[in-house]
């Protein structure tokens, strides 16, 4: 699979809710990089294990996310694409929604996720659960 198809794939699996079919898409010893992550989650994993434990807890949260207004844009290194979407993101627990910017860089080798660095809203995400964002 090129690097957008590989995209694409977790992408419509984020968007469908198939949370346990996503670690399948990363190499063995993958890395995700969530430099706007908030504490408690993890900004750093390392491995297709903890990639797909850290996918099947947010699987069980009450979240669902539709990708949408995507953008894939290729570089110069043919693994490496940049990827721009918005979530249309819902809280079922809450009813409420909000629609939250992303920004992701890949790298795929192999037609495996081997790298990410994933600029998520989560200041926004934290909000619409109904929490109070703690920056450090």
């Amino acid at each position: 699979m090129s690097p957008r198809e590989v995209f694409e794939r977790l992408s419509a699996g984020i968007s469908a809710g198939r949370w346990d079919d996503l670690a399948d898409l990363y190499a063995e010893d993958a890395v995700v990089d969530q430099p706007f992550a908030l504490p408690p989650a993890p900004n750093h994993l390392e491995g297709r294990e903890v990639i797909r434990s850290h996918f099947t807890t947010a699987g069980q949260g009450p979240l669902s996310l539709r990708a949408r207004n995507v953008r894939v844009h290729e570089t110069a290194d043919p693994e490496v694409i940049i990827a721009e979407f918005d979530y249309d993101a819902e809280d079922s627990s809450t009813g409420r929604s909000a629609t939250l910017a992303n920004l992701q860089v890949l790298r795929i080798r192999d037609g495996l996720i081997s790298s990410t660095r994933d600029y998520h809203d989560h200041v926004g995400l934290a909000l619409l659960m109904g929490m109070t964002p703690v920056t450090s």
